[in-house]
């Protein structure tokens, strides 16, 4: 299959959309972990510190989320340069890389999406 460069450009908006999901979860994640901080400084609960904890795990989860995803846009990016330059043996060869990153990204996603699924059961326990 001959690489184009549409095929890369076609990475650009799934990307940069992956990359806003990350970020709102990061923040939404974050905002929670300051709340539950606070309330933790202020009544030294030890299943609040373990509840930060683990969203600590899940916020180090995202970053790496974010990373592989601008690595997997860079390398994106390198991919279309070099067919630009018609370096094709290693367009496909950074092409190739682009979307290992892409799924590596994706697996961390579904790690903590799974995650947060376990937390939210555990809490839901309670209530039942």
């Amino acid at each position: 299959m001959e690489l184009s460069l549409s095929i890369p450009a076609l990475l650009f908006p799934a990307i940069s959309l992956t990359m806003l999901a990350y970020n709102a979860r990061y923040l939404a994640i974050a905002a929670l972990i300051r709340q539950l901080h606070q309330k933790y400084q202020e009544t030294g609960s030890k299943s609040i510190g373990l509840q930060v904890k683990q969203l600590s795990t899940r916020l180090s989860i995202i970053k790496n989320m974010q990373a592989t995803a601008i690595f997997s846009f860079l390398l994106a990016v390198i991919t279309m340069t070099l067919i630009y330059v018609e370096l094709r043996f290693w367009a496909n060869l950074v092409f190739s890389a682009s979307l290992l990153a892409l799924m590596i990204s994706l697996v961390l996603s579904f790690i903590e999406v799974q995650l947060s699924t376990k937390a939210l059961a555990i809490q839901l326990k309670d209530i039942a």
